[in-house]
């Protein structure tokens, strides 16, 4: 890992400049096991395994920044929790792989920079499990998340001019398991799995020029989780897949997004759950080839985004099945293109946008709800080809 931590100060003309080159070639992997009898407070893993990674970040001055990176090889992350009698009043699991990992920000000055990410024919993937059919927890939080290019950007009291660059050509998988015989608490379990992601944050009156090509060109992108209690309070399974996804939010002048998305690989999000006796349930699956998301909350926000989805489909599946207990929810969502553009009315916010969508795929969206006794049962399940969503309203709205 590189880390720039670059000298702090007031603003000036000083410019730090960032050479980063990275290649890498092996296998990256790591596990980890716990093997737990009785605890009374906690039970915590963090488990999380990158071909490449850097950090750079200025104070009161402005970045220059260029960054090349290429992942060859496997990545694997794997986290695995057995669980005999009780594991603590708080149980919280992080299980995350990653092919390409970058983070840029800057504080009071201008970042200027270029991003090229390339994960070639190899494959990421993140998985976890608990196994605790006969113990109990308060409460239960599980993330397994696998992405091949992940690209985050923060701006802060400045000014951006960026570019990135994505191309994937390796498969991604995120599969997350767990079984409870006891959750008084909540339980939110999500797997979520990309195969390029891009994330902007501005804020204190910042502006942003953005500039996105992403290229997800492999066989498969998929996200499952599987979850069953015997008894549990609030339980929700997620389960995210996306060939290409941007999430840009500004508060600030201008938010200027320029985004070019291609996908040709099978999508696929499932999540199923299941308790005996609940109080509220839900499996929730989303599953997208292309997703754009552009927003400023106190300027204009310009967008002009591309979007072409091919290849072997978007698929959601989402089951929930219950016992004895109250509400239970099952929600299956896919698209081929998604986008979204806001503005924010109260800030004088204006949206200007160019938007062009093309979907030659299958999309599907499944949804099962069962139960036996309670209160309320739900479903959803809603498939389309594109999608754009433009507005502009009041904070809160």
């Amino acid at each position: 890992m590189l880390v720039g931590i670059l000298p702090c100060g007031a603003a000036t003309s000083q410019t730090s400049t960032v050479l980063n080159n990275q290649v890498q070639l092996g296998d990256v992997f790591s596990q980890q096991t716990l093997n737990v009898e009785t605890v009374s407070d906690s039970t915590t893993a963090n488990t999380t395994a990158s071909g490449n990674a850097y950090s750079a970040s200025t104070d009161g001055s402005d970045l220059d920044l260029r960054s090349n990176q290429t992942s060859s090889g496997n990545v694997l992350a794997n986290t695995v929790v057995n669980v005999d009698t009780n594991s603590g009043a708080q149980t919280y699991l992080s299980t995350t792989a990653t092919g390409n990992l970058g983070d840029a920000n800057v504080y009071a000055g201008t970042m200027t920079a270029v991003f090229n990410q390339a994960t070639t024919a190899s494959t990421v993937k993140a998985n976890s499990q608990i196994e605790a059919e006969q113990a109990q927890t308060g409460e239960v939080a599980a993330s397994t998340q696998a992405v091949a290019n992940d690209q985050s950007l923060g701006v802060s009291v400045g000014a951006a001019g960026v570019r990135v660059n994505q191309t994937n050509a390796g498969d991604v998988y995120a599969d997350g398991g767990a079984i409870y015989g006891l959750v008084s608490g909540s339980a939110e379990l999500t797997a979520g799995a990309m195969g390029n992601n891009v994330a902007y944050s501005g804020d204190g009156g910042s502006a942003a020029r953005v500039v996105v090509d992403q290229q997800n060109t492999s066989d498969s992108v998929q996200a499952a989780h599987f979850t069953a209690y015997g008894q549990v309070q609030d339980a929700k399974t997620t389960a995210i897949a996306a060939g290409n996804n941007v999430n840009a939010v500004n508060e600030g002048y201008l938010l200027d997004a320029t985004t070019s998305q291609g996908n040709q690989a099978y999508v696929r999000a499932q999540a199923e759950s299941s308790a005996a006796n609940f109080g509220s349930g839900a499996a929730v699956a989303n599953g997208v080839g292309n997703n754009a998301v552009m927003g400023d909350i106190g300027g204009e926000v310009i967008v002009d985004n591309t979007q072409f989805n091919e290849g072997g489909g978007i698929e959601a599946v989402a089951a929930y099945t219950g016992g004895e207990g109250y509400d239970g929810l099952a929600s299956a969502s896919a698209s081929g293109n998604a986008v979204v553009g806001y503005a924010c009315a109260d800030c004088s916010g204006r949206l200007t946008v160019a938007n062009s969508q093309t979907n030659t795929t299958d999309i599907g969206a499944t949804a099962t709800a069962t139960l036996t006794t309670g209160r309320s049962i739900s479903g959803v399940a809603n498939a389309v080809g594109n999608t754009a969503t433009y507005y502009v309203s009041r904070p809160g709205e």
